[in-house]
């Protein structure tokens, strides 16, 4: 989906979004930021690279983290929880994942990546996707991609 039809939804369903990104470094904020009028509805978002970041600003329970690991499913939730908790917004998509082109394991080769979706009502979404590439900008842009393709659908289908 594109950015511009995200944001028309967001705009006629006056709901706000933010961040929570971990390999893709800012570049899912990047994207939404490039549709003027933006910060109506996009004040922004936290980079939670390395650090223990993801804990100490998001919230992602240190048991989480470390049975479950960096990239898993519970930390993208937990990521994008604690974005939407920590800016008041409606909702917040995460970014957590292998971009490359080193860094893969067994279960989670490079161009893996968990993108997670917090939102109303106790909306907790998190989704795998596989890029199949060992390079690590397309890596990159393909988990923004879809972190805005899982907003997008949701805000269609109207949760």
């Amino acid at each position: 989906m594109k950015v511009e039809e995200v944001a028309d939804l967001l705009t006629a369903q006056d709901k706000r979004v933010s961040v929570a990104e971990a390999d893709t470094c800012g570049l899912v904020g990047y994207l939404l930021s490039t549709v003027p009028g933006s910060s109506r509805w996009f004040p922004g978002g936290v980079i939670a690279y390395t650090g223990g970041l993801k804990q100490s600003v998001l919230g992602v329970p240190d048991d989480v983290y470390e049975n479950k690991g960096s990239v898993s499913p519970e930390v993208a939730i937990g990521m994008a929880t604690g974005a939407r908790d920590l800016t008041s917004t409606d909702y917040a998509i995460s970014v957590t994942g292998v971009a490359g082109p080193t860094g893969g394991r067994p279960g989670i080769p490079i161009g893996t990546f968990y993108i997670g979706l917090a939102g109303p009502d106790g909306l907790e979404v998190a989704e795998r996707i596989e890029t199949g590439s060992t390079e690590r900008d397309d890596n990159k842009r393909a988990a923004a991609q879809a972190a805005i393709d899982l907003l997008g659908k949701h805000l269609q289908a109207g949760n």
